[in-house]
């Protein structure tokens, strides 16, 4: 296996968490924060907004079975990248829409795939999604992990994720591992 990593800041974690963790080839997907001043912070700091942190996710997943921009293409259009330091009721640099690219190969990728998304004007508006080095990350608390899968029934969960849940899986079919179709 050709094992990679890969971090999107794409508004609340549960969010993308959800939807990465159903892609064929990832191998794992770990909720947490990236990007900020304070070492270990705790959810209500990064919350708060007083650490410099987003919500994050880790991903490790196989290059032989999924690229990397095959990843970018999924989180752009699975969260809206054209809002600064928002998603949804979710307002806060810790919400940031970002690429924390681990080698410059990833980071050209996040470039031209904005460079794409823009030339063939898949967004109202432009894109404003932070392309920035992977710095330390840190893993979210245990009860943030798995958390759609957890708690399906809780009403975050119904109302914002279920339906950004049905859109990717519209949109992405054949990016879904089989085991879940």
């Amino acid at each position: 296996m050709n094992i990679q990593k890969a971090t999107f800041g794409g508004g609340c974690f549960w969010c993308t968490e959800a939807i990465f963790q159903t892609i064929h080839g990832v191998q794992s997907v770990v909720s947490g924060y990236t990007g900020g001043q304070t070492e270990n912070p705790t959810y209500m700091e990064v919350c708060n907004g007083d650490t410099g942190h987003a919500e994050v996710i880790e991903i490790e997943y196989d290059a032989d079975q999924v690229s990397f921009d095959d990843l970018l293409l999924v989180f752009f259009k699975t969260h809206n990248p054209t809002t600064l330091n928002q998603q949804g009721n979710d307002v806060g640099t810790q919400y940031r829409s970002a690429v924390f690219y681990h080698n410059e190969e990833q980071k050209q990728q996040a470039e031209a795939m904005i460079k794409r998304l823009t030339d063939e004007q898949v967004f109202d508006k432009p894109i404003v999604t932070q392309i920035v080095p992977a710095e330390e990350f840190y893993k979210a608390e245990d009860y943030h992990q798995n958390y759609f899968v957890d708690n399906p029934m809780k009403p975050y969960c119904a109302f914002v994720i279920q339906p950004k849940m049905n859109k990717f899986a519209k949109e992405f079919t054949e990016k879904i591992k089989t085991e879940l179709l």
